[in-house]
This record gives structure tokens, C-alpha cells and sequence, in this order.
């Protein structure tokens, strides 16, 4: 199968989420050209805002290629939620699985029958200070190796303007504008026919994550980062913080004693 059609589930989401969406925000899309019309494929997309997914949802439906999204499989089992999950193709991910390969099977599959799965690499909302891409993790590569399948960058930005990363009041006026890049498909050739060793899928990953990055900086007009913020490394250097001044405090404690 080349591609899956659209169905009644997306299209019903559909005419519930398009109209606010249109009334609420501008949109200035481009690159839909670099989105493959038939065969299966991967887009790789930074996330800043809880309201992005639904923006970039609108975005990729008007190319004809609906995004099918990674979600935890304990959603698709009851009530309307699991039925729309399901009905819409959204793909479960089971990360109990203690194979990293077989954790991500499904999406796999959906590759391979035709359909774009959409990653979001860096697995959360960004913590970076500045809200541009920060690591990603590395299940993205592990499917775009495994099926060799054209790996699509998408950078967005514009959602914060109305919703700030664990911000809980929107604003949405006076109206913004979301912003979405497609890019070309990301080389990886030169990690095929490799061990997929965790070195390897984190270069990767990196490859992938660098050409979001960009396409985010084309649309916010300024230079990215040099280096990109890695949340593991940040909680590292809080805990050595925090445990020199917890020494720093022990040492003045005992001074005073003396």
C-alpha cells in the first residue's frame, strides 16, 4: 500500500479542530512541497507549545498526508478517547518492552504500509531557556534506520505566542501567527548498513535535530545556539550545585561551632 486514506475518524477531528484553529491563528506554511506524496515516511518536528500538535495536525492534513502520532498504548483501550485514537491511526507505543526495537514495532509497521509517522525527537516540551530544540532521543533513528524511509524535518514556532510551555491561561488575541518549514529529506545514508549502536543512533539523532533546528531558526530570523540544551546534562549540574552548597553551608556550620 502506497499511502492510507484519510477516513472518517481524521475527518470528523478534523471538522471539529479546523475552524477554531483558522479563526484563531495566521498561518504562514511553507515547504508542503517536501512532503511525499505517496509512500511511507517519517516527519521530525520540535514541540514548544501543548497547542503545536494540533497546529502541525492542520498543517500536514492539508497536504493530503495525515500524521499518524506516537502516543502510550494505555490510551487506545477504553471510551471515546481510545476509539478515536484508534479510529484515526494513531500508533501505540509500548515502552515497557525491554527490546528498545520492539518498543517502537508499531511505528514500524505503519512505515512500511505507507503512512508518515510523526515524531516529536525530543520526547517533551523543550526546557531550553529560549525555547529552540534541545536533544532528541533517539527512537526517531532507530525507525528512520530500520525502514530507510524519507526522514522529513519540520520546524514550527508561533504556538508560544499564544500558550508558553506550562503556561496554563492562553492569549489568544490580538491574533498570531503559526509558523511551520518543511524541509528536504535528511541524508542519513552514510549511517546504513551499520550496527545500530547507541553511538550511532545518537549521531543520528543529532543529524536529524540539527536540520529542525535550522528550519526553526530560518523562522525566528536568528542564529541558533552553538551548543543544544541537554536537560540530562542540566540536571547534573543542578545536583553538583546543590551539593556544593550544601557543603558550602556544612563547612560555614562547622566554622561557627569552633
Amino acid at each position: 500500500m502506497s499511502r492510507r486514506r484519510i477516513g472518517f475518524w481524521y475527518r470528523f477531528a478534523a471538522v471539529l479542530c479546523k475552524p477554531p484553529l483558522v479563526v484563531l491563528f495566521k498561518r504562514d506554511w511553507r515547504g508542503m512541497e517536501n512532503i511525499p506524496a505517496d509512500g511511507g515516511f517519517i516527519t521530525a518536528v520540535n514541540h514548544n507549545s501543548h497547542l503545536d500538535p494540533f497546529l502541525y495536525a492542520h498543517y500536514q492534513y492539508n497536504t493530503g498526508r495525515v500524521p499518524r502520532f506516537l502516543a502510550k498504548h494505555g490510551l487506545f483501550r477504553k471510551g471515546f478517547v481510545g476509539a478515536a485514537m484508534r479510529g484515526t491511526g494513531q500508533i501505540p507505543v509500548y515502552r515497557e518492552s525491554t527490546n528498545a526495537l520492539s518498543a517502537f514495532r508499531a511505528a514500524i509497521d505503519a512505515v512500511e504500509r505507507g503512512e508518515c509517522v510523526a515524531f516529536y525527537p525530543e520526547g517533551t516540551l523543550t526546557r531550553d531557556p529560549e525555547l529552540w530544540p534541545m536533544t532528541g532521543k533517539t527512537g526517531v533513528a532507530r525507525v528512520a534506520l530500520q525502514t530507510r524511509c524519507p526522514v522529513i524535518p519540520v520546524g514550527q514556532w508561533g504556538a508560544t505566542d499564544v500558550l508558553a510551555p506550562y503556561a496554563k491561561k492562553p492569549h489568544f488575541f490580538p491574533r498570531k501567527t503559526h509558523h511551520v518549514l518543511a524541509g528536504e529529506p535528511v541524508d542519513l545514508s552514510r549511517f546504513y548498513d551499520k550496527e545500530m549502536t547507541p553511538d550511532l543512533l545518537k549521531e543520528a539523532t543529532e543529524v536529524i535535530m540539527g536540520e529542525i533546528t535550522q528550519l526553526v531558526a530560518q523562522l525566528r530570523g536568528e542564529p541558533a545556539p552553538q551548543k543544544r540544551y541537554d536537560p540530562r546534562e542540566a540536571r547534573l549540574e543542578q545536583r553538583r550545585k546543590a551539593q556544593a552548597r550544601r557543603g558550602s553551608s556544612q563547612s560555614g556550620s562547622s566554622e561557627e561551632s569552633k
